[in-house]
C-alpha cells in the first residue's frame, strides 16, 4: 500500500523565532474538500481544522532555532525543519510531497517537490495548517513575555508595529540578527 505524506513549513520570512515544519499522513476517513492553504484560513478555522487533521492523519513537527537560521541561513533552516519532521513521523511514507523547489537531504526516502503544493495536494495542505497553528501558539507564547512587539498578532513579520517596535526597544534573542533590517540596525 502506498503511503503519501504532505510536507510544509512556515516562518521563513518572519523577522523572529524559530522555522517550523510539518509532515502529514492522510488517513482515508479524512474529508480532504476541507483541506487548504493555510494561509487562505481564518485563525479559528485553521485552528478548528488542525484539531480534525491530528485526530484524523499521522503527523509529525520539526523546527529550526534562530540560532539554526542564523548558522545555515532560513533556506537550509527550513530543509532542516523538514527533514525533521518527515524522520519524527511513526510510520515511514512511500512517498513524501514537499511544497516549493527545493528537498531536503534525506536518504532512503522517495522525495518529490511540488510548486504550490499547499493549494494542490491536500496532504501538504494539512501540514501547512499544523505547521502554522504550531508556530502562531509558540509565538503567542512568547509574545507575553516579549508584549512590545505585538507578536500575537504580526507572528514576527516586519510590520509598520513590529519595526518601530525594533527601533524603540531593540532586538531580543528570537530576533534573526542576518535578516534585513534587523542586519542594517546592528
Amino acid at each position: 500500500m502506498k503511503i503519501l505524506a504532505g510536507v510544509d513549513e512556515v516562518g521563513r520570512g518572519s523577522l523572529m523565532g524559530p522555522v517550523y515544519a510539518a509532515a502529514v499522513i492522510l488517513n482515508n476517513s479524512i474529508d480532504k474538500r476541507l483541506l487548504k492553504d493555510s494561509k487562505t484560513l481564518t485563525k479559528d478555522k485553521r485552528e478548528e481544522l488542525e484539531k480534525y487533521i491530528k485526530k484524523n492523519s499521522i503527523w509529525a513537527i520539526g523546527q529550526a532555532s534562530t540560532k539554526e537560521i542564523e548558522k545555515i541561513n532560513i533556506l537550509h533552516a527550513s530543509l532542516l525543519a523538514m527533514k525533521r519532521a518527515i524522520l519524527k513521523l511513526r510510520t515511514k511514507p512511500s512517498l513524501v510531497l514537499i511544497d516549493g523547489n527545493k528537498l531536503p537531504d534525506l536518504k532512503n526516502y522517495k522525495l518529490e517537490y511540488v510548486i504550490k503544493g499547499d493549494q494542490k495536494i491536500p496532504s501538504i495542505s494539512a501540514a501547512s495548517i499544523i505547521a502554522k497553528v504550531s508556530r502562531d501558539k509558540f509565538i503567542t507564547k512568547l509574545s507575553k513575555e516579549f508584549n512590545d512587539y505585538g507578536w500575537d498578532t504580526n507572528s514576527g513579520y516586519g510590520t509598520k508595529q513590529h519595526l518601530k517596535a525594533i527601533k524603540k526597544f531593540g532586538i531580543t534573542k528570537y530576533h534573526r540578527r542576518t535578516f534585513s533590517p534587523i542586519s542594517g540596525l546592528l
